[in-house]
């Protein structure tokens, strides 16, 4: 029950991240489409002014370009030069669209528009009414005053991060209110769960504790086999309290390291364990050396017994148990039925099991990369499938 509420509150804290993540990407997504065509707009709008600020200049430029064409109409061929005017050049097209003279410093000429820009210039087109000369088209040409351009570009930096900066505000406060709900759900499971396991503490540990005080001596066989059964359950209930008590409220805890002995550890916990390794007929064979290990000594704990917790739980009836200790590494082997080569990287993911015939929850062997993890120890992992697997770790 406990674990499936706290297999709930992982599911839970999962689906909050991914709701996160979708919301914060659409949102993201959405503020950027939303600022950029706002920035589009205001550029267009920018530029259609600026057209519209230099069609006055430049309609003023074909003006006196005109009367000075038509001077020169009425004096031609007398007079033969081109009028030109150091503010802009021009040039002067028929009805055909055949140039007649110019200027232009860009010979990219759309006689279809009034006013446009090519390249680094602006172009008016001019249609004349009296063909003075023989032309149609006046085109004027100036160099394009690019400090709207900037001003332009300054403007939506600034504008952009001061409405991004808005919508932040206004996202920020969606996300709590869009994920109220689930943290809501998330904080009682949790709140569930770390009443419940401090709940289990007292009874677990009296049942063990009287268990140990009772004088078999005197009780019958058939008894001796039921306190036996109580014993291993007990224990197994008392395994599984400490692995909630470390996955709930380990992260709470600060670490206390201190050097550990680390063959002493091992034969308390093999003798913790010997009775449900009994329960299978599976024995244990110790080769062990003296060694010790920097490490808080609950964590250090947390990994031994998971390990065997494990190596009885998959091991087969009759099976043996192999626990080797030398100064750098130890390891533990068990004849059990093995794990597939393409699944031993997932061993270690919470709630991942590949044999639902047997015991387990799935939340042991991800405890113990945790700690592995912390503390930079290596795990090892070799495996045969109806062989055996063993679990090596390196420090």
């Amino acid at each position: 029950m406990l674990v499936s509420k706290n297999r709930d509150i992982s599911l839970l804290r999962n689906n909050e991240k991914q709701s996160l993540r979708r919301f914060l990407s659409l949102y993201i997504f959405l503020v950027l489409a939303l600022i950029s065509l706002l920035s589009i707009f205001y550029y267009q709008s920018q530029e259609k002014l600026m057209f519209s600020n230099q069609r006055t200049v430049l309609s003023g430029y074909a003006t006196e370009q005109v009367k000075k064409l038509k001077i020169l109409h009425h004096y031609f061929p007398t007079r033969y030069k081109y009028p030109r005017d150091e503010r802009f050049n021009s040039a002067i097209y028929d009805i055909e669209r055949v140039l007649i003279f110019s200027t232009l410093e860009n010979r990219n000429i759309n006689l279809d528009k009034s006013i446009y820009r090519t390249g680094n210039k602006i172009h008016f087109i001019k249609y004349l009414d009296d063909y003075y000369l023989g032309a149609m088209y006046l085109i004027i040409e100036i160099d394009e005053d690019r400090s709207w351009h900037k001003e332009t570009i300054l403007h939506i930096i600034g504008i952009g991060t001061v409405l991004l900066i808005i919508l932040a505000i206004f996202g920020l406060f969606f996300v709590r209110l869009f994920l109220k709900p689930m943290k809501n759900s998330i904080e009682l499971l949790d709140n569930f769960i770390k009443d419940t396991t401090h709940e289990l503490n007292t009874p677990i540990s009296a049942i063990l504790a009287n268990i140990e005080m009772m004088d078999k001596s005197v009780m019958a066989k058939k008894n001796i086999k039921k306190l036996s059964r109580i014993n291993i359950a007990a224990k197994t209930v008392s395994h599984l309290y400490q692995d909630l008590t470390y996955l709930v409220l380990g992260h709470q805890r600060s670490s206390n390291d201190e050097n550990i002995d680390l063959k002493e550890l091992i034969l308390n916990r093999v003798d913790y364990f010997y009775i449900l390794a009994q329960s299978k007929k599976i024995s244990f064979e110790l080769d062990l050396e003296d060694a010790s290990l920097f490490i808080d000594p609950i964590k250090i704990a947390r990994v031994i017994d998971n390990l065997i917790s494990n190596a009885i739980k998959y091991n087969k009836r009759n099976g043996t148990i192999k626990i080797v200790l030398r100064k750098n590494y130890f390891l533990i082997s068990d004849t059990g039925i093995g794990i597939k080569s393409d699944k031993i990287k997932a061993v270690f993911d919470r709630y991942s099991r590949f044999n639902h015939s047997v015991g387990g929850f799935g939340i042991g062997l991800n405890i113990v990369k945790s700690i592995a993890d912390e503390y930079n120890l290596k795990i090892e992992v070799t495996s045969i499938v109806e062989e055996g697997t063993t679990f090596k770790v390196v420090f």
